[in-house]
């Protein structure tokens, strides 16, 4: 008979998704940076990858507190948000809407890792994991504030820029 899963074995499969998922974005972010025509764009997504570089140690921490070793499991999610971007750098290179689709695509990865984020601080906190709770809050705080940068950049220059056009 097989073992009935619970809440820790969901927030261990949820760890290992978005341990992939942030892999995957750091593969990623050199990418978008390449392409992106704004400085400040191409700033900005380089900025992220530092902090992205920093997500990827709390994760591994966050599995040493349950007493797991640091693995990946394919994220779908990911995995098709990041295909939508790539489509964005072939479909639009060198237009004026370039920039524009790849921060919307970029604001799709942080919306879903504000979701994971998320979910696995309150899930950690029910399961008593006070460190990892501690170690979760500060990504998702990051992951928020880099959520709002990517808004103001978009309101104050990269959709008005493509709009002009």
């Amino acid at each position: 008979m097989a073992k009935q899963k619970l809440l820790d074995d969901l927030f261990h499969d949820t760890l290992k998704d978005i341990y992939f998922a942030e892999k995957k974005i750091l593969a990623t972010l050199p990418k978008m940076a390449k392409a992106a025509q704004s400085a400040d764009l191409k700033a900005a997504f380089e900025k992220h990858r530092t902090e992205t570089e920093g997500h990827v140690a709390r994760l591994e921490k966050v599995f040493g507190v349950i007493g797991k070793k640091p693995a990946g499991k394919t994220c779908a999610a990911i995995m098709g948000i990041t295909e939508e971007g790539a489509e964005v750098m072939e479909d639009y290179k060198g237009s004026p809407a370039l920039d524009a689709g790849l921060l919307a695509a970029a604001q799709s990865v942080e919306h879903y890792e504000i979701s994971r984020y998320g979910t696995l601080r309150t899930w950690a906190g029910e399961l008593g994991l006070n460190e990892a709770v501690t170690l979760l809050e500060a990504t998702l705080k990051e992951e928020k504030v880099t959520d709002e940068a990517l808004t103001q950049l978009a309101e104050s220059a990269v959709n008005l820029a493509a709009e002009a056009a």
